[in-house]
């Protein structure tokens, strides 16, 4: 009987964003990690030291790249690029969307927000979904038998988790489980996935910054 390789995908989100301006900055370019968030990406790596990732990957936007910085040098290795690991797209990018005095108040982009379920605002849910778990086992591919390390953006790492556990793709983003610098590691058996792990080694940073809490973007 053939037996069955074991891999595992880590999945994490980027640590806290420099955002003065706190607005919701998507795929803009130029937005770096806080000082924070480079003490959140130091921990994630400190919490995955003695794992055995042989492939570290990340979106090509600065504040991932940033986030798998510490990886890469723990683990002596390159990190590589895939476009599939970017941010959603979303209509209000580059807005102020602060509850009662945002973009969301102002009546000529209610328009936009009248289907919670495609959205209507962004890019559709089924298309994060299908490009993130494309990105997904092509890491697992590349680190067969062995533990990779994939760094992206909250929306993506949220919906590439509804569609591997079969729910529903929209949902309330208030219960996303999917905190900075968090990790959703995905286990696999050959090609399937047979566990979806979670922790959040930064936590602790989270919570002495009101600022983690409140932070725009993803």
């Amino acid at each position: 009987m053939t037996e069955v390789t074991r891999t595992t995908v880590h999945v994490l989100r980027h640590g806290e964003v420099f955002n003065p301006a706190k607005i919701l900055y998507g795929r803009l370019p130029d937005f770096h990690l806080s000082e924070l968030g480079r003490q959140m990406a130091k921990a994630a790596s400190e919490h995955v030291a003695d794992r055995d990732i042989t492939h570290v990957v990340s979106s090509p936007l600065e504040r991932a790249q940033e986030t798998a910085e510490p990886f890469a040098a723990h683990f002596k290795l390159e990190t590589a690029t895939d476009t599939r690991l970017i941010e959603s797209a979303n209509f209000f990018e580059g807005k102020n969307v602060s509850v009662g005095d945002g973009a969301f108040s102002n009546p000529r982009n209610w328009w936009v927000l009248r289907d919670p379920v495609t959205p209507s605002w962004g890019e559709p849910y089924l298309v994060i979904a299908q490009r993130m778990y494309a990105a997904l086992q092509a890491a697992r591919v590349a680190a067969e038998g062995h533990e990779a390390l994939c760094v992206s953006h909250q929306l993506p790492i949220w919906t590439l988790r509804r569609y591997v556990e079969k729910k529903r793709l929209w949902h309330d983003p208030r219960k996303r489980q999917c905190g900075l610098a968090s990790l959703t590691s995905f286990r696999f058996e050959g090609s399937k996935v047979v566990g979806i792990d979670y922790a959040e080694p930064a936590a602790a940073l989270i919570a002495m910054s009101p600022s983690a809490r409140t932070a725009k973007g993803a």
